[in-house]
């Protein structure tokens, strides 16, 4: 597999719902575009593959410094931002995506395998909508999104 740098458009093929018994829970994206921040790649191509398939147009980002250029250019519906990434962490782009006038109202859900009460004040405190602990249970994330989406139109 090659490695990911920057962002890009993750494209979804019908073998990988057959193979992997992946289904999404809801069509709930309507095209809607996803910014995925995340720098394992495994989890970004498990994650953006299984957006794709519930209709969402998904932007990849590995970092916290390529998240607020990604957030700047693409205006997403919602982000999903790691908290434990590399050159910024996922904390210091959500403040600096709140500190944008033009990206305040997007909803930035934190995804983390830390599952601590300190954890999610301090995602809170930063500027994140929700939190969402890793593994993540796929039909509850996109309960999470459906309801951020449709808060912030």
């Amino acid at each position: 597999m090659p490695q990911w740098q920057g962002t890009q458009t993750v494209n979804v093929t019908a073998e990988f719902s057959k193979e992997k018994g992946y289904t999404p829970v809801h069509d709930t994206g309507d095209g809607a575009t996803v910014l995925l921040v995340e720098d394992t790649e495994d989890n970004r191509q498990m994650m953006g593959r299984l957006l794709e398939m519930s209709g969402f147009r998904v932007v990849e980002a590995t970092n916290g410094r390529e998240a607020v250029e990604a957030a700047a250019r693409e205006h997403p519906k919602i982000i999903l931002m790691d908290l434990s990434l590399p050159f910024v962490d996922g904390l210091a782009a959500t403040r600096r995506i709140r500190n944008l006038p033009e990206l305040k109202g997007i909803p930035i859900v934190a995804v983390s395998a830390h599952d601590t009460a300190d954890f999610h004040h301090e995602a809170l405190a930063a500027g994140c909508d929700a939190y969402i602990t890793k593994p993540i249970d796929f039909s509850e994330l996109e309960e999470v999104m459906r309801r951020m989406i449709s808060k912030a139109e």
